[in-house]
């Protein structure tokens, strides 16, 4: 079971499709949230020990430029950002990335593949 916390970009119909494969999921909007900048929301997630699911760039760069192992982030960069999509990508990297999810990872997912980035980041 990964915790998860959505960021605003992504369907809330993604929260329910993770729920249903076991996962804690927190959409920011069921929070009311939908404002929070994004440092912050990395803060959130460090502080609650959940791993960002977005498309926004920042994320990795506030997580990189941090020089901390946490949180994981995955950043989907999709053409196409359906729900069905969304969720059938999010499986994928579930499935193949989990363990480097729980360690502390970017992950950026394409309509190529999936890179994994341990954390973290070495920016020598």
């Amino acid at each position: 079971m990964i915790r998860f916390l959505l960021d605003m970009g992504i369907a809330q119909s993604t929260g329910e499709f993770l729920r249903l494969q076991g996962h804690d999921v927190v959409h920011l909007s069921e929070q009311g949230l939908e404002r929070l900048p994004d440092d912050q929301i990395v803060t959130k997630a460090l502080g609650e020990e959940r791993t960002i699911v977005t498309h926004d760039l920042d994320f990795g760069r506030i997580v990189a430029l941090s020089g901390h192992t946490v949180p994981s982030i995955v950043t989907l960069r999709l053409s196409d950002m359906t729900p069905a999509r969304v969720n059938s990508a999010l499986e994928t990297v579930l499935r193949e990335t989990a363990s480097s999810l729980n360690k502390g990872a970017l992950v950026t997912v394409t309509d190529h593949g999936i890179r994994v980035r341990p954390l973290p980041v070495n920016i020598d």
